[in-house]
């Protein structure tokens, strides 16, 4: 069943914890229930294998019921500076296309992770969304860079080769409103909070932490999100591979709003599988008013106009 722009507009009200309203939540009975599908690939160092397995795993997911699936970061190369100026693409491009078809051979919104882009001389961390026919819904271009130094343990620059993003990426499903981020985009709760203004139920970040960060805040940004904006918050990541210049750490999440893990991978290559119920966010903003208490009259995080 497809919604048009009067009936979205009437269930973002219903789930609007600022404006709710009675007489527009008859459509969340319709709609309160998804399933959502994260593929934690296997990265090579062939694009070309990357994205047909993607593409094949894709498939298994709406065989399974699927009506939203998420990519992992970088889904299409190995991650690392040396490697974004080599495997980079424009959009559309050659891998975005292969995820054009399949979302409309499967009817399904498709999140594709993140490749590196190139446009213009200039190189991005890039997620493109694709809707059940096909069509380019949204592009995100990953705002917080990852430039980290921990001594002994891991220094990482992606502002070597990849310029930042500057704006925030929404996409509409009859499901629900959904939020984009990569990454290290999840340390940064303004960005979460703006989109939880927005009317994003969902958020979600294609991310590849690694072996000194994953096990310290990988969960814990997650739950923290989560539970501060009271949406469901997931992460897709690739599978761990040791031998690999920058290893993984895997185990992609599903959060619901109460901040409880709905679903988990281990390190190995699979598809995390959650059914999302907006019921339960719904019962969760009504019974934790925190969007109706915010003391905007002392506070406000906003976004800036450009």
């Amino acid at each position: 069943m497809a919604l048009n722009p009067q009936h979205l507009s009437q269930l973002w009200l219903c789930l609007n914890p600022a404006v709710r309203s009675s007489d527009s939540c008859f459509l969340l009975s319709l709609f309160s229930a998804f399933r959502l599908a994260l593929i934690q690939l296997q990265i090579s160092s062939i694009k070309s294998d990357n994205v047909t397995r993607a593409c094949s795993f894709i498939r298994e997911a709406a065989t399974q019921g699927a009506k939203i699936v998420s990519l992992p970061e970088c889904f299409n190369s190995p991650y690392g500076t040396k490697y974004f100026p080599e495997y980079a693409e424009k959009i559309p491009g050659e891998s975005t296309q292969k995820l054009s078809e399949v979302a409309k051979e499967c009817s399904i919104y498709l999140i594709g992770g993140s490749i590196p882009e190139e446009d213009a001389g200039k190189l991005y961390n890039t997620c493109a969304v694709f809707g059940p026919d096909g069509t380019l819904l949204a592009k995100y271009r990953k705002i917080h860079l990852f430039d980290i130094d921990v001594p002994g343990k891991i220094t990482f620059q992606e502002s070597k080769t990849l310029s930042p993003g500057d704006s925030f990426s929404t996409f509409d499903t009859p499901y629900c409103r959904v939020g984009l981020g990569i990454c290290y985009d999840m340390r940064f709760a303004e960005l979460a909070q703006i989109y939880a203004q927005r009317g994003c139920q969902l958020l979600v970040y294609p991310g590849a932490f690694n072996l000194t960060t994953g096990p310290a805040h990988w969960e814990l940004l997650q739950r923290s999100r989560a539970v501060d904006n009271q949406v469901y918050v997931a992460t897709a990541s690739p599978a761990r591979d040791d031998k690999a210049s920058y290893v993984a750490w895997g185990h992609s999440t599903v959060v619901n709003p109460w901040g409880e893990v709905l679903a988990k991978a281990g390190t190995e290559e699979a598809i995390v599988y959650s059914d999302i119920d907006l019921k339960k966010l719904a019962e969760i903003r009504q019974q934790i008013p925190v969007f109706r208490q915010k003391r905007s009259d002392l506070y406000a995080v906003e976004m800036k106009k450009p």
